[in-house]
């Protein structure tokens, strides 16, 4: 077996030899063979393939304990690992990124533009929420006022208490005016005072019994929109004539779809299709994403339990969204819609339009 010394096998694998006697501590990269005198490394050639590897790993920020499981696993189980945590890393970009946007916006803003956005626009709105048609009882609870707009879907034997506490715990936020540079710290305690109110709300159940909540909520500053997310119900944003989803689901089957394990049209059947990864309430009420977003006049905003999301294809709520003219006509034609595809869960909408003064 053809041996290399520590200083050949850096210079063919382009890693330092300080890099690899970190490795080797690491036990990430052993050396083949360690002279029992000097102490010094021997490599084969055969390792330069998992040397290499583990310096593109690095390269991609990978944290040096992940970078040990995944040099463990066979080569098709590695990529479902990279593949799964750069998504991962996609995602906490992207939320890094729209705060990033927020900041230099607003700190690029004079005092007058700030007010001149503050009265230029405004929320009309209109919420509904639906038993459906076999559910024995509406463990939903939707809210629309002129400065919140919130949905959350209970499950458990205290799933409704549990709802309705989620949303009852922001619901000051609808009576103050909330600059829009303090929203989201004002949000993140909100959303960890819904989390004790959901808590306690739930506890005769025991401690939770399996009862809790979804969250989705938009607060008002104004000028824009503050998103608090934890679970699956969602928020869509109708702009231009076309639909975004602007939440991602906590479920065991998004995150399956996240990490290439999974297609978007297997995850219509599967049977862990509802089981939550976060909701309220938590250990940590932190998990709740937080983000801004701007609004511009003509934008239309849709919050909705999974009762409508699951059933009602994003199409066709595209259409009802662009094809109802009110927000009291829409949140009635989307329960309508899925109560006509078998109402097979509690169904809950809250859309607002964002206008002119």
């Amino acid at each position: 077996m053809h041996m290399l010394t520590i200083g050949a096998f850096a210079k063919a694998s382009r890693l330092s030899p300080k890099a690899l006697r970190l490795y080797d501590e690491l036990e990430l990269l052993r050396p083949a063979r360690v002279d029992p005198d000097t102490g010094y490394r021997y490599y084969t050639t055969g390792q330069l393939e998992q040397a290499r590897l583990v310096a593109w790993l690095r390269r991609l920020g990978m944290p040096l304990a992940r970078i040990r499981e995944v040099c463990a696993l066979d080569p098709a189980a590695a990529a479902t690992e990279i593949r799964a945590y750069w998504a991962r890393v996609e995602a906490e970009t992207a939320v890094r990124r729209d705060l990033a946007a927020f900041l230099v916006d607003q700190l690029s803003q004079t005092p007058e533009m700030s007010r001149k956005d503050t009265t230029m626009l405004e929320l009309r709105y209109a919420a509904r929420s639906d038993r459906g048609r076999v559910r024995p009882e509406n463990q939903d609870t939707a809210y629309a006022g002129g400065r919140l707009l919130a949905v959350a879907d209970g499950f458990g034997p205290a799933g409704a208490p549990a709802s309705g506490a989620a949303v009852e715990a922001l619901r000051f936020l609808d009576t103050e005016e909330v600059p829009a540079g303090d929203v989201l710290n004002l949000l993140d305690e909100a959303v960890r005072g819904a989390n004790d109110a959901v808590r306690d709300a739930a506890g005769g159940a025991g401690d939770s019994g399996g009862a809790g909540t979804t969250l989705t909520a938009l607060v008002w500053t104004g000028s824009r929109l503050a998103l608090v997310h934890i679970g699956d119900s969602r928020a869509y944003l109708l702009r231009d004539g076309a639909l975004f989803l602007i939440t991602h689901d906590h479920t065991v089957v998004q995150s399956m779809i996240d990490e290439g394990r999974l297609t978007a049209e297997e995850a219509v059947a599967h049977p862990q299709r509802a089981l939550l990864l976060k909701a309220l309430p938590g250990a940590t009420p932190t998990d709740a994403e937080l983000r801004l977003h701007d609004a511009h006049p003509g934008d239309r905003y849709l919050l909705c339990s999974d009762g409508l999301s699951t059933v009602v294809p994003e199409p066709r709520i595209r259409a009802l969204l662009t094809e109802t003219p009110s927000p009291a006509e829409t949140v009635l034609a989307l329960v309508a819609e899925a109560n006509g595809a078998g109402g097979p869960d509690n169904v809950s909408c809250v859309v607002a339009d964002v206008v002119e003064r």
